[in-house]
């Protein structure tokens, strides 16, 4: 198994998102990318803290390729939009793509440099692409929240 760490807004749409994927065996939501230690979700919400909202996946490669989920993590956000999805304004609302070597580095970049350069979107892509940092578990209500609530559809 291996990892991959997304921010595309509020977490709980983004968990959903990636569940039904095939070759995704887990995920989890947390946050990460920010200066304070073992921060609670009243901390990221102030937007002091430099964490974003932001989804782990735990996948198989031999079922999923990391470009695939890119891919999904693409199409379920406007990485366009700095510090903003629908609704949500703030730092932890970042696009973001938090990577756990540098192969999925390399790969991210490439897949934002091909988005870019596809004409799909009219704004740049301002979404960061920046190596891992400490993840902490969002608290135990927000784990797959929607699907918790009868809301997320597999």
């Amino acid at each position: 198994m291996e990892k991959a760490t997304f921010g595309a807004g509020c977490f709980w749409g983004v968990e959903a998102a990636f569940l039904k994927v095939k070759g995704v065996s887990s995920t989890s939501v947390g946050y990460t990318g920010g200066s304070l230690e073992d921060p609670t979700y009243e901390d990221v919400c102030s937007g002091m803290t430099g964490h974003a909202e932001v989804v782990q996946v735990e996948y198989d490669p031999s079922e999923v390729s990391y470009e695939e989920l890119l891919e999904v993590f693409w199409d379920i956000h406007d990485p366009t939009t700095p510090n903003r999805q629908g609704p949500d304004i703030g730092t932890q609302y970042r696009s973001v793509v938090f990577c756990h070597n540098a192969e999925q580095e390399a790969t991210a970049r490439t897949s934002k440099d091909r988005l870019q350069g596809s004409g799909r979107f009219t704004n740049d892509i301002v979404t960061e692409i920046t190596s891992a940092s400490q993840y902490y578990l969002a608290e135990d209500y927000h784990q797959q929240y929607l699907e918790k609530r009868g809301r997320a559809h597999r």
